[in-house]
């Protein structure tokens, strides 16, 4: 097929989304708020069966606030402090997180994607499983996506959200550095066969020495079992019971009578970043882009919150408002992001080892995050809270995300549902003008905010803070394009 055949073919969709995990899923909730034709492809015949539990940190947290999912979410989940997460150090959270979730909500990953893929549904999206994407080819107007049947897709855009083996990504040809894995990790949950005493007595011995050894109690006698791989020499086939309880008993002395699986898996601690987020019309996001050890429990995290800086990028571009630059900014503020979150992946792996020296840091650390600006932060970087994208000079707020306020009209993320921007004016004299399809207006002076106007991104981060309509009006053109005539 030539290039103007291709080009001659109508575009049966705006968007296709190979993997429909939490990322994929989340881009195309976010995408169909802009009434994008989005098409999700999963290359499994079914959603997977294992449950795993998994947290959503506070970011994540506020990002399902803002979108009016949160509810449905903490009714399936259980809520714990938001503490203990870097190199499971055992502090307590700070005092006075600037967040109105100030917690991680634990719950089942396969939860978490069909509430997403139900709310996708909902609003239009098309979710296709035993569809393998096989290959692509991408010109000036779009991308031609070719299925392991032979079938052909047209779209404008394509985004690989296919994990880390992403197809997308080699057939991209992108670069994945990094670190590969060194040590191997089993994990899974178990029913236990001992009281819970007994394990918390055990448990408690074992991780004064052997930091990577984890036991956490999910209720109802089920637990997450976290033990080193070592001796367990065959890759290519999945872990049985029976490899747990001969390391639990290499590791512990006891198997603590483990039986009844729900899942088990093995992981390794390889750590790699993609050299590019999009070539032409291709994007990566989630595990495509980025992979590192689960320590801190980031990995999900990182990936929705991925889908939640493209969703209304893309959806802009196609929706052709977006300024020129506007799709460069996702990898433009995504890539540091997920380049911190690696360092300080690699940073806790090294206080988990047995050596002196790393415990010795491990120590010093301890001791210092009883100082509570050390303890902030590390608790903010892990939660994603203290992100700060780089929009030029200005005042610290500019490029942070703004926590849910009080408003007269009720919840500041009860004011971002449909995906728009916002202007938050406390003097109640400027206005959006020609953006009024695409920004909504907020006048309210009893805001509790330390300015007198703010300019919301659809996702939630301060675009602009000021009050001047000129100021205003452009940077309402950076961020949201020409005004409608």
């Amino acid at each position: 097929m030539d290039s103007s055949q291709r080009n001659a073919e109508p575009f049966r969709f705006d968007v296709i989304i190979a993997g429909c995990g939490p990322t994929g899923a989340m881009l195309a909730t976010e995408l169909r708020l802009h009434d994008v034709r989005v098409l999700v492809l999963d290359k499994e015949t079914e959603p997977a069966s294992f449950v795993r539990i998994v947290g959503l940190h506070i970011r994540s947290l506020e990002l399902m606030a803002m979108r009016g999912l949160l509810d449905r979410l903490r009714a399936q989940g259980r809520q714990r402090p938001a503490a203990g997460f870097f190199a499971a150090i055992s502090k307590p959270a700070p005092e006075g997180l600037d967040t109105a979730h100030a917690y991680l909500l634990g719950m089942q990953q396969p939860v978490i994607v069909q509430l997403l893929e139900d709310h996708a549904i909902a609003q239009g999206a098309q979710i296709r499983r035993d569809a393998a994407v096989a290959g692509f080819e991408q010109d000036d107007e779009g991308v031609t996506v070719e299925l392991a049947n032979g079938e052909r897709l047209r779209t404008r855009y394509l985004v690989g959200c296919d994990g880390a083996r992403s197809t997308v990504r080699k057939l991209l040809g992108v670069g994945f550095p990094g670190e590969p894995s060194r040590n191997d990790t089993l994990m899974g949950e178990l029913q236990v066969g001992v009281p819970q005493e007994e394990v918390a007595a055990k448990v408690a011995e074992i991780q004064e020495t052997a930091k990577t050894f984890s036991f956490m109690h999910f209720g109802e006698g089920v637990y997450r079992v976290v033990v080193p791989a070592a001796g367990v020499s065959d890759r290519t086939e999945p872990p049985t019971l029976e490899d747990f309880q001969r390391q639990l008993r290499a590791i512990a002395g006891t198997d603590f009578g483990v039986h009844s699986p729900r899942w088990l898996s093995r992981f390794g601690d390889a750590t790699r970043l993609a050299e590019r987020y999009r070539v032409g019309r291709v994007l990566l996001a989630g595990d495509a882009a980025h992979i590192h050890p689960p320590i801190g429990g980031q990995g999900l995290n990182l990936g929705v919150q991925d889908a939640f800086n493209l969703g209304w990028k893309l959806a802009a571009e196609i929706r052709g408002w977006a300024p020129e630059t506007l799709l460069d900014t996702y990898q433009a503020e995504r890539h540091p992001v997920a380049a911190d979150v690696l360092d300080n992946t690699r940073a806790q792996l090294e206080l988990l080892s047995p050596e002196p020296g790393p415990q010795a840091v491990r120590r010093l650390l301890t001791e210092l995050m009883d100082f509570d600006e050390v303890n902030r932060l590390l608790i903010e970087k892990i939660t994603a809270i203290g992100i700060r994208y780089d929009f030029g000079a200005g005042p610290d707020l500019l490029g942070r995300r703004l926590p849910d306020l009080d408003l007269k009209q009720g919840h500041l993320y009860d004011q971002l549902h449909r995906g728009r921007g916002l202007l938050l004016d406390r003097t109640e004299r400027l206005a959006v003008g020609g953006w009024a399809d695409r920004v909504d207006y907020l006048a309210d002076p009893t805001a509790a905010l330390d300015a007198a106007c703010v300019l919301l991104r659809p996702d939630g981060h301060v675009a602009w803070i000021g009050d001047d309509q000129q100021d205003l009006t452009d940077h309402l053109e950076r961020w949201f394009g020409k005004p409608a005539q």
